[in-house]
Parts: C-alpha cells; sequence; structure tokens
C-alpha cells in the first residue's frame, strides 16, 4: 500500500483490520476502488476487499454458513468501507467470471495475504474464461446507468465506465487482469480520458462541463464496442477448463483439511 495511500489512511485500515482479523482469518486483503484505478484523490475512500478462510469444522455442522462481513465507518476523517467474502463462494464465482473475485486475487493492490494465496494466484489464471465478458460488460452497463443519473457530468462515475470496460477487455485479449486504467488508456484508444484522470486526481466529486459530458456520452460506447470485439478475439477458452477446475479444488481442499481443527 506504500505509495498508494498516505500513513495516517494506511493506520485507520490497520485499525480496522486488527479488529476484523480478531473476527476472521483472511486468505487476502485487497485496496480497491479509486487507489486501484489510477485515480485516487485526497478525500477518496478505502476500499478494503477482503477474502477470509472459515474454520473448517465450521461448514460442516447442522448449519453452514458462507457469512458475508461488511463494516464503513469513518476513522478521523478517513472513510474505510471494508467487506470480506468466504472462500467457497469467492472461488465459485471466479468459475462463473465474477471479476469483483477475480481482482481481489489477481489484479487489485495487496495489502495483507497468507502465505497460499501465491499458490492460489496461477490456478484462478488457468481457470480465467470468456464469462467474464458478461460480468465486465453488465458491471458497465450499471456503472453507465449511474453516470446517467449524475447527467453526464461526473468525472468518478465515467471512468469507472472506463475502467470496467478496459479491464475487460484486457483480460479477454491477453488473460492478464490490469485494473489500473491509466496502464489500459493508450493501447486501448483512449488516451484523450488521461485529462479525466487528472481532474479525478484533485478531488472525488469533480464535474464535467456540459460539452465535455456530451463528447464523453458519445465517446463511451466505443468502450462498449472495444470490449465486445475482445470476447470475439479473446485469448481465453468459452468456459473455464475441467482440468483447471479440478486443480482449484483441490487447493480449497487442501486449504480446508489444514484447517479443520482451527
Amino acid at each position: 500500500m506504500k505509495g498508494k495511500v498516505t500513513e495516517h489512511q494506511e493506520r485507520m485500515a490497520d485499525r480496522v483490520l486488527d479488529a476484523e482479523s480478531l473476527k476472521r482469518e483472511h486468505l487476502v486483503v485487497s485496496l480497491s476502488g479509486a487507489h486501484a484505478y489510477g485515480f485516487p484523490s485526497h478525500d477518496s475512500d478505502l476500499d478494503l476487499k477482503c477474502i477470509h478462510i472459515a474454520p473448517t469444522a465450521a461448514l460442516l455442522g447442522l448449519q453452514p454458513r458462507h457469512v458475508t462481513a461488511e463494516r464503513m465507518e469513518v476513522l478521523e476523517g478517513v472513510e474505510v468501507d471494508y467487506s470480506s467474502n468466504e472462500l467457497q463462494p469467492v472461488l465459485l464465482g471466479i468459475l462463473q467470471g465474477n471479476g469483483n473475485y477475480i481482482e481481489r486475487v489477481l489484479g487489485a493492490i495487496t495489502v495483507r495475504a497468507l502465505p497460499e494465496l501465491e499458490s492460489l494466484k496461477p490456478l484462478v489464471r488457468a481457470t480465467l474464461s470468456r464469462r467474464i465478458h458478461r460480468h465486465y460488460r453488465g458491471f458497465a452497463h450499471g456503472q453507465l446507468r449511474e453516470w446517467e443519473k449524475s447527467g453526464f457530468k461526473s468525472v468518478k462515475k465515467l471512468l469507472y465506465v472506463l475502467r470496467t470496460t478496459l479491464t475487460g477487455t484486457h483480460a479477454l485479449r491477453t488473460g492478464e487482469v490490469e485494473t489500473d486504467v491509466t496502464v489500459l488508456l493508450e493501447p486501448y484508444g483512449f488516451g484523450q480520458a488521461r485529462a479525466l484522470v487528472e481532474r479525478k486526481r484533485s478531488g472525488e466529486h469533480i464535474e464535467l462541463d456540459d460539452a465535455l459530458g456530451e463528447q464523453w456520452r458519445r465517446e463511451v460506447s466505443r468502450a462498449f464496442e472495444v470490449l465486445d470485439a475482445a470476447d470475439e478475439a479473446s485469448v481465453l477458452p468459452l468456459e473455464p477448463q475441467p482440468e483447471a477446475v479440478a486443480a482449484l479444488e483441490g487447493w480449497m481442499l487442501d486449504v480446508r483439511r489444514r484447517r479443520f481443527g482451527a
């Protein structure tokens, strides 16, 4: 997290994570949101996305539960948004193409992690498939609707649409997950948006003027065309390969066995 947040922000994140780590074992804690997407500002919140491992015995009882944990609060002026999902539903989501979960393992900025994360990464890469197209396209359409609600004025909401479509595009074309939109703008023909990134870095609530809003309203449809073209030309298989799924499941079972009495 060094270089991405201030020392004060890092201390506030540690306060939340230290408290939540007493309740569950985190496989990985990733810094997401604007910090991971390449356009943080001084007033950006800390978006902590986590995967935790429940004790195996707790999953084998009469009422096994994969509980999602969420916490949002402002600590000494820093908004910390924490959420954590249990390992099994995360891995199922990854197989279904859920980019939110894939990015926690492969694409975001790692804040804390267990040693097992390094052995998980290549297994997740091996299961990537063209199913991610549906996730990134649907997610980007939801963000487009949010931008529409702002009257096509919010720079942040526009950048979220571009970030999502271009992360999906890059993953489909290369098999690599890149969440920093500043790395993706020029390669996929959106270099003009670098000026928007600079605007966003000055504050969360920066708005476009009417002319720019209209220009990007027309231009943003091209990001969806680029994403769809990447799906057609993807290096990824249509679905996760059976041997890759078996290897991923074997990894999870090994993790469960070693935590049976935890």
